[in-house]
């Protein structure tokens, strides 16, 4: 006689969907991963080259796309959305662009916390993409203390 299996106890680790565009955003995605430590993650990118990155994790890849280009935005934001309602994410965290402001936008509506962490490269001030979010967002984070005062976002060290 085989003893019966005991059942699996629910993972109760947040759920939590890092997105990003390519390049410096993944890059600066990618200096978040300590963060991440105690949490189921899922993230999500434009490139499966950037899988090599993430080893053993959830990795999923969408579209590449920008404003310029409406019907790859448009299919961009339909695999975001299938995304973030089969995972149902507790927190979204993005560091940019198209694809975190789809990302913050779906999550929101499935009750996820949301924090949006402007490029480092936006010195000046809040990227279009940041500026677009403000208002959906739980937290808008900016690396430079005067673009937070000038925009209205947090400031809460220069973290990347």
């Amino acid at each position: 006689m085989t003893k019966p299996e005991m059942p699996k106890a629910p993972d109760s680790r947040p759920k939590v969907l890092a997105i990003a565009s390519g390049g410096g955003h993944w890059v600066q995605l990618m200096r978040l991963r300590p963060a991440f430590a105690d949490a189921k993650v899922t993230f999500v990118t434009v490139r499966r080259t950037y899988q090599s990155d993430v080893p053993g994790e959830d990795f999923r890849v969408i579209p590449d796309a920008t404003r310029w280009n409406k019907f790859k935005l448009l299919l961009m934001a339909a695999k975001i959305f299938w995304i973030v309602a089969s995972v149902r994410p507790d927190v979204v965290v993005s560091t940019g662009a198209a694809p975190g402001y789809f990302a913050i936008r779906f999550g929101k509506w499935f009750g996820a916390q949301t924090c949006w962490i402007d490029s480092i490269a936006n010195a000046e001030e809040l990227s279009l993409s940041g500026q677009q979010i403000r208002p959906h967002a739980s937290i808008v984070l900016t690396q430079w203390p005067h673009v937070a005062e000038a925009s209205g976002v947090e400031f809460a060290g220069s973290v990347l």
